[in-house]
C-alpha cells in the first residue's frame, strides 16, 4: 500500500504528546506500507532536523504554512464559519503543495491529523487514486475549548465558546466526509458516536514504546544525560506553553504542594518541559525544579517517587502517563488527566481529585513503598499488552487497508 499521512507539524524533535503519536503511527504504518509523511513547518521554525534512524518512510516533505493567528485569521475566526485554529492552517500555497503530492504519490490511502486539514478535503476525494480518507483525532478539539472555557476569564470565555462551536461544525464536516474516523478512546468514541449520530468511528488509542522505556535502556541513557537532582521528587512531564500544562501546574504548586512538603521532609516537584510560560518559571524555588527542554526525558524517570498529572483541562488521552508506566513510576493522576485510558485507581494508578485526595495519594506511595512497586508493575503490564505502539499500528493498517479495499471496489 501507498500511504500519505498528513500532520500539522514536523514530527521530531519527540518533545510533544502530538509529535509522539503522529511519529509513532506513521512509523508503524511505514514498517507495514510505503508512507510519505507531510509535516507543516512554520514560518518561524528552525531549520528541519534529519529524521530519527528508524524512521523508514518512503518520503518526508515538509509544508510550508502562513503565520498563525494574524490579526485578519483572528477577526475571520471569530466571524466564522471556519475556526481559526482551522485558518491557521490554509494556505493557497499549501493547496497547491498538497495537490502536487497527490497527483506524484498515486495513494492509496490518505490519514490527515485532526480538524486542520479540513479545507483540503475536497482536494484529496477529487485526486485521481481516489485514496481513502482517515481522519485522526488526537482529541476532541471541541470539547477542549469548551473545557477551557469553563475556568478562562469573561473575555476568554466568551472567545473559546464561539470557537468551541465553529469547531464543532468543522467536526461535523469532517466526520461526513472521511471513510473513517479514529479516537484515542473508547470514551471519546462513544462521545462522537452519541454527538454525531453514529459516524464510522474506531479507537486508536496513544501509545507508547515499552522497550524504550525499560529499565535497561532508561539506564543507557542516563549514562548520557545525567540527571543531579537529590533527594526523593515527584515529576510532572509536558509541554509548558500549553494550556492544559500551564493551568494543572500552577494549580499543583499553589494549591497542593504546600502540604506536602510539610508532611514530607527534603521532597521535591521537578517540571519537565519545553518552553515554560513566564508563569511556570515564576514557580522556581528550592524545593521546586523548572528544567525547561531536556535532550531526553527518561533520565528523569530513573529516580522519581511518582509521577503527577494534576490536569483540570483535558480530551484525548495523555501519553505521559503511558510513558510514566512503562518506566515503571507509579502515577497519580486526576481523573480527567488519566481520562480514556484502561487503568484501575488502586491496582496500576491512583486516581485523585482534590487537592487533598492528591497529596493523601503521594504521601502513601511515597510512605508504603510495597504498594509503589506493585501499582508500578501492573501499570507496566498494562502499557506492554494493550498500548505498545507495535500492536497500535497493526491495527491502524488494518483500518487503512479495509478502507483503501472498500474504495477500490466502488469504483
Amino acid at each position: 500500500m501507498r500511504l500519505l499521512y498528513l500532520a500539522t507539524h514536523e514530527p521530531w524533535p519527540l518533545n510533544t504528546g502530538a509529535r509522539l503519536r503522529d511519529y509513532h503511527l506513521a512509523r508503524e504504518l511505514a514498517r507495514r506500507a510505503a508512507v510519505t509523511y507531510a509535516g507543516v513547518r512554520n514560518e518561524a521554525d528552525r531549520e528541519s532536523l534529519a529524521p530519527p534512524a528508524d524512521a523508514a518512510f518512503e518520503r518526508v516533505v515538509m509544508l510550508t504554512k502562513e503565520p498563525s493567528y494574524s490579526p485578519g485569521k483572528i477577526l475571520r475566526g471569530m466571524l466564522g464559519p471556519v475556526p481559526v485554529t482551522v485558518l491557521n492552517f490554509w494556505s493557497e500555497n499549501m493547496r497547491r503543495q498538497i495537490e502536487s503530492l497527490l497527483r506524484e504519490g498515486s495513494f492509496d490511502s490518505v490519514q490527515i491529523e485532526g480538524v486542520h486539514f479540513a479545507p483540503y478535503i475536497d482536494l484529496i476525494r477529487d485526486a485521481a487514486s481516489r485514496p481513502a480518507l482517515i481522519a485522526d483525532w488526537h482529541n476532541i478539539e471541541s470539547e477542549v475549548m469548551r473545557r477551557y472555557a469553563e475556568k478562562a476569564s469573561i473575555p476568554r470565555k466568551i472567545v473559546a465558546r464561539r470557537t468551541a462551536a465553529l469547531i464543532e461544525r468543522t467536526e461535523r464536516q469532517l466526520l461526513h466526509a472521511a471513510d473513517i474516523c479514529t479516537v484515542v478512546s473508547q470514551r471519546e468514541c462513544d462521545e462522537v458516536r452519541n454527538k454525531f449520530a453514529g459516524r464510522s468511528v474506531a479507537v486508536i488509542p496513544n501509545g507508547v514504546d515499552a522497550a524504550a522505556h525499560s529499565e535497561a535502556e532508561i539506564r543507557a541513557v542516563a549514562l548520557r544525560f545525567p540527571v543531579s537532582i537529590e533527594g526523593p521528587y515527584l515529576l510532572f512531564v509536558g509541554s509548558m506553553d500549553y494550556h492544559a500544562n500551564i493551568d494543572g501546574v500552577e494549580w499543583f504548586v499553589t494549591s497542593v504542594w504546600p502540604a506536602l512538603v510539610k508532611r514530607v521532609s527534603g521532597l521535591k516537584l521537578v517540571i519537565v518541559g519545553r518552553d515554560p510560560a513566564p508563569q511556570i518559571q515564576a514557580l522556581q524555588s528550592p524545593d521546586v525544579v523548572v528544567t525547561g527542554t531536556v535532550e531526553d526525558v527518561r533520565p528523569y524517570y530513573l529516580r522519581a517517587s511518582a509521577v503527577i498529572v494534576p490536569l483540570r483541562v483535558a480530551s484525548g488521552t495523555r501519553l505521559k502517563i503511558l510513558e510514566a508506566m512503562a518506566a515503571g513510576v507509579p502515577v497519580v493522576s486526576t481523573r480527567m488527566g488519566a481520562e480514556g485510558i484502561e487503568a484501575t485507581s488502586g491496582q496500576d494508578i491512583l486516581l485523585a481529585d482534590t487537592e487533598r485526595e492528591i497529596a493523601e495519594s503521594v504521601q502513601t506511595l511515597l510512605q508504603n513503598r510495597p504498594l509503589a512497586e506493585s501499582i508500578a508493575a501492573a501499570a507496566r503490564d498494562l502499557v506492554r499488552t494493550k498500548y505498545d505502539w507495535s500492536l497500535v499500528g497493526e491495527h491502524l493498517l488494518a483500518i487503512h487497508s479495509e478502507m483503501a479495499a472498500h474504495r477500490r471496489s466502488t469504483r
